[in-house]
């Protein structure tokens, strides 16, 4: 079911109360499961690209002009380097959820800088039934619902649905992860009707050819969303520029 509609400021005061954490990172005591230094230290903004969040200067990027994506644009608060993909592969594989709150917090952060319109519909990339059965827990859905109510937006993670189970794109090299998630997703069919016309934005945790939400994007495109956006903790940069 969709999350219900709640602003951030109209949060009660204990909802919006931040309590003293350990840095994952460096274990000094801060506000969060990231302190200050080590987000000034590791996450300082950087110019990108607004279609595909790749870093780039202000014109974008020159492979959006020669093959753009299949999504409007993208937002992503962090490259997937030292020390967040530590972070992240803990947060996906190994129950740390404690980060939810800190990666939204960032995720909030760069979709502010970017200047991207505010979604209207926040939908996290589905796991397979097994996938979710072995991790029991989506870590999209849970940035997805997290960032929906900061956002006063409705979020939903049974509108678009993964119909078939895919080897870990991760495990593939660059070539085959099209063809890998090609016909693995699909929007429930009884509920076509409520992306027509809708402005939609999917939740990853992590953009690295982009062929996920490539097909996610094509897929909600057929079932008639006007705008895809993509938001996403992390980027894989270019070899290049890594």
């Amino acid at each position: 079911m969709p999350e219900p509609h709640a602003a951030a400021r109209g949060a009660p005061w204990f909802a919006r109360m931040r309590l003293p954490s350990l840095c994952a990172l460096c274990r000094q005591w801060g506000s969060e499961r990231l302190c200050a230094d080590c987000i000034a230290l590791h996450a300082a903004p950087r110019p990108r690209c607004r279609r595909c969040a790749l870093p780039a200067g202000d014109g974008g990027c020159g492979a959006c002009v020669i093959d753009p994506p299949d999504f409007d644009g993208a937002v992503a608060a962090v490259d997937y380097g030292y020390p967040f993909d530590a972070l992240i592969r803990r947060y996906k594989f190994h129950a740390g959820l404690d980060l939810t709150a800190t990666f939204a917090r960032r995720m909030l952060a760069a979709h502010a800088r970017a200047g991207l319109p505010s979604p209207g519909l926040l939908l996290p990339v589905p796991l397979s039934a097994q996938r979710l059965r072995e991790r029991g827990y989506n870590q999209a859905w849970e940035l997805a619902r997290r960032l929906g109510r900061a956002l006063g937006v409705p979020s939903d993670a049974r509108l678009l649905l993964r119909i078939r189970d895919t080897p870990q794109q991760l495990d593939l090299p660059p070539e085959q992860r099209a063809a890998n998630v090609r016909g693995a997703f699909a929007i429930e069919p009884a509920r076509r009707a409520e992306l027509r016309g809708a402005a939609v934005t999917v939740v990853d945790d992590v953009l690295t050819t982009g062929a996920t939400l490539r097909e996610v994007a094509r897929v909600l495109r057929q079932a008639g969303a006007a705008q895809v956006h993509v938001w996403t903790l992390a980027r894989t940069p270019r070899p290049e520029t890594a």
